[in-house]
């Protein structure tokens, strides 16, 4: 006789009930990716429309690296609030007035007389970028809670599917749309993608935000939790997000150093390309882009069939060889190899990157809920400082270097802090006494106990904090 709660999962009807529960979460998850796929098209389309409008607007480089300053910091403010405000309101209401106010501001830009273009143009940038970081990280902490812990991955890797080809199709268009349909039209685009995103997100529910998962932790877990509901006391939570597992700062700032690395190769690329066709350098930038984004995706496909096949993730040491590989490999495409040496270059970083984004995108989602949004947000925040400071010094340094030099310093930043965290987590697992109970010992020391955690149950190979699946 069944119980009055209905069927177990061991009876056949609970099975069935799962299924059609994971089938239904997955199917929404995809819609919500379609709309976020629609959206980055936008941001990566007004990333060169906008640029190209500021600069015939004031006919002044330095209004375009002022305009993608402001842009940063705005990102770099908001990965700071982000996780409190992730402990107070509903991912879904963060996701959905994300996109609500990046349409009302490019509306605001359309509508601005020619007298206040200059201020709509620095709303936009401020708006474009504190929305744009309060999305990403509401979404990348609410996967556990919208997918269920054991699709994380795979959810992580259709998300980062999304955005590449939203990335292709808004770089290789923005050109032509520009140019065809003019600003206006352009910017008419750009509103209506945050539109759409804006309805996929209302139209759905959607799990996570304001404290979720807090009910089921310890007393760790309900320490953070009170700590996210005081206004005041946000820092601290942010730093206890990155102290709950070892390993787990060093591996945000590698996160921020990789940042500082990618910065060189977006300043360096177009120079690159000139002195290899001064008559046509968008071409060289462009195929490299496209190639670079053929990897990533073909690597997101081998990772969801991965991780579908096996049950595990491609843990922290995925992230870090990862890094080296991506690091090595941009390093490499600014050497000056034959054209179809150089694509195959390209093809390794885009799937390199791919895969340091899964890794380390489902790796944070292993924190309890109450400290998700914080650790997410921090790390925003040290990618935007680094790809910030980066793009100021790399600028410089092109000036007098040649951009095989600047690249090379930068990814070998990256490089050398990768090796750092894989003897890290090398160390961590050497540590770790051999057997079920060791295993569940290092589950403990990692701050995260096999009931706190969202995932990272060292039952089913998955770990938290720097150590890593086994697979």
């Amino acid at each position: 006789m069944g119980s009055a709660d209905g069927p177990t999962a061991d009876e056949p009807d609970g099975g069935s009930r799962k299924t059609r529960d994971t089938a239904v979460s997955e199917r929404r998850f995809r819609f919500l990716v379609a709309g976020y796929a629609v959206s980055s098209y936008g941001t990566f389309l007004n990333m060169v429309a906008l640029n190209l409008f500021v600069y015939e607007t004031t006919g002044r480089a330095l209004a375009m690296g002022l305009f993608m300053a402001v842009r940063l910091a705005s990102g770099f403010v908001a990965g700071l609030v982000v996780g409190g405000l992730l402990a107070r309101f509903s991912a879904k209401s963060i996701m959905l007035w994300a996109n609500v106010a990046q349409g009302g501001v490019m509306l605001l830009l359309i509508l601005a007389p020619d007298s206040l273009v200059t201020g709509a143009l620095m709303a936009v940038s401020v708006v474009i970028g504190a929305c744009g970081t309060l999305f990403m990280v509401a979404l990348r902490s609410s996967i556990p809670e919208m997918v269920g812990e054991d699709r994380r991955a795979w959810a992580n890797s259709l998300s980062i599917t999304g955005r590449s080809m939203a990335m292709v199709a808004g770089f290789a268009s923005a050109g032509v749309v520009v140019s065809l349909v003019g600003y206006t039209a352009a910017f008419l685009l750009d509103m209506a993608t945050f539109v759409i995103c804006a309805v996929t997100v209302a139209l759905l529910p959607i799990a996570g935000g304001k404290g979720a998962g807090s009910e089921a932790g310890t007393s760790g877990a309900q320490k953070g939790e009170k700590e996210a509901k005081s206004g005041p006391r946000w820092r601290p939570v942010a730093f206890l997000a990155l102290a709950a597992a070892p390993g787990l700062g060093l591996m945000v700032a590698l996160r921020g150093v990789d940042a500082f690395g990618s910065s060189s190769h977006n300043a360096a690329l177009p120079i690159y390309s000139t002195s290899l066709d001064a008559s046509n350098p968008a071409v060289f930038v462009s195929a490299f882009w496209c190639v670079w984004a053929l990897g990533n995706i073909g690597a997101q496909q081998v990772i969801q069939r991965y991780t579908q096949r096996t049950g595990k993730t491609v843990g922290a040491l995925g992230f870090g060889y990862g890094t080296v590989v991506m690091s090595a490999a941009f390093i490499a495409a600014f050497a000056g190899f034959p054209l179809a040496v150089t694509a195959v270059i390209a093809l390794i970083a885009g799937a390199a990157d791919g895969l340091t984004e899964v890794a380390y995108t489902s790796h944070l989602q292993t924190l309890p809920a109450t400290l998700r949004g914080h650790a997410f947000g921090l790390s925003a925040t040290f990618e935007n400082l680094g790809f910030g400071v980066g793009m100021i010094l790399v600028a410089a340094a092109l000036d007098r270097f040649s951009p095989l030099a600047v690249v090379g310093w930068s990814h070998g930043a990256a490089i050398a802090v990768a090796v750092v965290f894989l003897l890290r987590v090398a160390a961590l697992r050497r540590a770790e006494p051999a057997g079920p109970m060791g295993r569940a010992g290092g589950a403990g020391r990692a701050g995260l106990r096999k009931e706190e955690a969202v995932e990272g149950r060292p039952d089913r190979g998955d770990r938290d904090g720097a150590e890593v699946s086994r697979g």
